[in-house]
């Protein structure tokens, strides 16, 4: 009870050192667990560990195979909780670089350091590509606490962010295939009886996944299931699938819950969100329980196995000429710019799948006797570490110098999809400007995806904006709901984050009454409250500009703004086209020399009022 109680306490404790220092968790969670596990024998009196994973007769946690059985179900569910995230509209957009570092540079890493095991550590050919499969995924679960630290030029950061996503289930189905192929034999037996646990595995891992995905969408939908059982039913359909698809062919159940996980998450679930938060905190208790667990279980003997100048060589090779090998060859022929295919080269830390799949397979082989089984978990777990600590320590300075990171943050991040905030944004976007517009309506962000608008569902008392790498660049925040709370609280919780250039919200009607009032804060003026703007963008859905001659023709124009209700001033445009948001005390602004424009909405100023 003891030991097991201290894993869970262990774990949280990782996690939270790991969010405090903005640290991938999987780093603190196995530095943890090599603490309590093999380090331990080293300083305990009898020699041995703080905490036993496997039963040895006097003490541990699980016996027989009990481990690998919880290791099994556990990587099921976080790998059912990543195919929920797989969006087929996102993945379309994707563009080709990340398609071929998820097949090319896939297979450059398969085969380079397949090779490079065998040759520096004499591995058989089976375990060398065992290895190097496990070693293909990265994996947002360390990819996205780096990233989400250094602004990048956004295709970086969302080249980097997609093939960690997508990776993860081809990294998982990579090395379940090798496995197979090592667990079937050898010569004839080996070519023809691995071809038919190869098809095997593919057709009873994507027909469990499918099947049960659309049966479990269909109770949801029909409500045969209570709200309240939905997130444990749910949990209890996964684990039936693994078991049930590993039944009929041997290891598919990985395949089948990451199809299942996908299927789903592409459908118009009412209770999607609900339960990918459920899996999510699962996911986390799991992980944090997971890895001490396993790392734990290494032995002090593992650990001298890889305590030679051939680790250092082997992870020097992965690092610094298979990766940067694999993304050159990817990217050839697209947009990106040497010093970026280089950070991306540089930055490809390995993430949990590996690590767990690892443990599984490397004790399964083991106890099969298979030659050069024991190198497996020590080696993926050095190529986790090493990597992960290298990247989280090194990609901010090395973005420096080579040139990616983003000095300056243009982007503006929107709080509100109404129709105000759709003319707006695609104003901004026709004039080249990153933007993006969050609201937790559906309806209003669906309404702004039709429009070519960038836009997530997104509620602005959670946490999930400040973890999305994909707004690193955003230096200007512009709260435009129509709840007051709303925009303070947005301006309040993002404006360090979202806003260091400038963060602005509507004023309410108590402040447009009392000029006095007006916050330093506000947007356009203190008569223009989301009432007033909705009026206009009813009447007049437009957005002019006009020729500004001197700071008094400016001063003129904005006071008829202030008289006239369906006229209101937004943007102010300079003659090399950079545009700056109207604050309320916009009378500040004095416009030296020619080109500059006053951007405004509403109906369109005559002749007369424009002089």
């Amino acid at each position: 009870m003891l030991e097991l109680a201290g894993i869970i306490i262990l774990g949280i404790i990782a996690q939270w050192v790991a969010w405090r220092f903005k640290l991938p968790a999987i780093l603190p969670l196995i530095l943890i667990g090599l603490l309590v596990g093999p380090i331990a024998t080293l300083f305990t009196e009898d020699g041995s560990k703080l905490i036993e994973p496997i039963w040895d007769g006097e003490k541990g946690l699980f016996p027989g195979e009990g481990l690998y059985y919880f290791v099994s179900l556990a990587i099921s569910i976080i790998l059912f909780e990543g195919g929920l995230t797989l969006k087929r509209a996102e993945i379309a957009n994707v563009g080709p670089v990340i398609t071929k570092l998820i097949t090319i540079g896939s297979l450059v890493t398969f085969f380079g350091a397949g090779v490079a095991a065998h040759y520096i550590f004499g591995l058989t050919w089976q375990i060398s590509f065992l290895f190097s499969g496990l070693i293909i995924v990265t994996g947002p679960t360390v990819i996205t606490p780096i990233l989400r630290n250094i602004p990048l030029k956004k295709d970086v950061s969302a080249v980097l962010k997609w093939e960690g996503i997508l990776i993860d289930p081809i990294g998982a189905l990579v090395a379940v295939l090798v496995f197979e192929f090592i667990s079937v034999g050898e010569g004839q037996a080996f070519t023809k009886t691995a071809l038919v646990e190869f098809g095997k595995i593919l057709l009873f891992g994507t027909t469990f996944g499918f099947t049960f995905a659309h049966a479990l969408a269909f109770a949801i939908k029909k409500n045969f299931i209570p709200h309240y059982l939905l997130n444990v039913v749910s949990l209890s359909v996964v684990l039936l699938v693994y078991v049930e698809s590993d039944v009929f062919a041997h290891e598919s159940g990985l395949l089948a819950v990451v199809v299942m996980g996908m299927v789903m998450g592409n459908m118009n679930l009412p209770n999607l969100k609900e339960l990918l938060y459920f899996k999510e905190s699962l996911s986390v208790l799991l992980i944090s329980i997971l890895f001490i667990l396993l790392a734990a279980n290494i032995n002090i003997d593992d650990m001298k196995l890889i305590y030679t100048w051939n680790s250092a060589i082997l992870f020097a090779v992965i690092v610094f000429v298979v990766r940067p090998l694999g993304v050159f060859l990817s990217s050839q022929g697209s947009n990106l710019k040497f010093n970026e295919k280089l950070f991306i080269g540089w930055v490809g830390p390995r993430g949990i799948v590996a690590a767990g799949i690892a443990s599984l397979f490397g004790s399964k082989l083991l106890a099969k006797g298979e030659p050069g089984a024991e190198y497996i978990t020590p080696l993926v777990f050095m190529i986790v570490l090493g990597t992960v600590l290298l990247n989280a320590t090194t990609a901010r300075l090395f973005a420096k110098v080579a040139g990616v990171f983003l000095k300056k943050s243009e982007g503006i991040l929107i709080i509100g999809a109404s129709r105000l905030s759709r003319i707006i944004g695609s104003y901004l976007k026709k004039n080249k400007r990153h933007v993006v517009l969050i609201d937790n309506n559906q309806t209003n962000v669906n309404k702004a995806k039709q429009l070519g608008l960038e836009a997530m569902t997104a509620n602005v008392f959670s946490d999930t904006l400040t973890d999305n790498i994909e707004l690193n660049d955003m230096g200007y925040l512009m709260a435009l709901t129509g709840n007051s709370d709303i925009n303070n609280f947005a301006i309040n919780k993002f404006q360090k984050q979202f806003g260091e250039n400038g963060a602005f919200r509507l004023v309410n009607t108590e402040e447009m009454n009392n000029p006095e009032k007006n916050p330093k804060e506000g947007l356009f003026s203190h008569t223009d409250d989301f009432i007033k703007l909705t009026e206009t963008v009813r009447n007049y859905p437009t957005i002019h500009e006009i020729d500004l001659k001197d700071k008094k023709h400016y001063d003129s124009l904005i006071d008829i703004t202030k008289q006239d209700r369906d006229i209101v001033p937004v943007f102010t445009k300079s003659p090399s086209g950079s545009i700056d948001i109207i604050p309320a005390n916009s009378k500040d602004f004095d416009p030296k020399g020619e080109g500059y424009k006053l951007v405004y909405l509403g109906k369109a100023l005559n002749t007369a009022e424009e002089k």
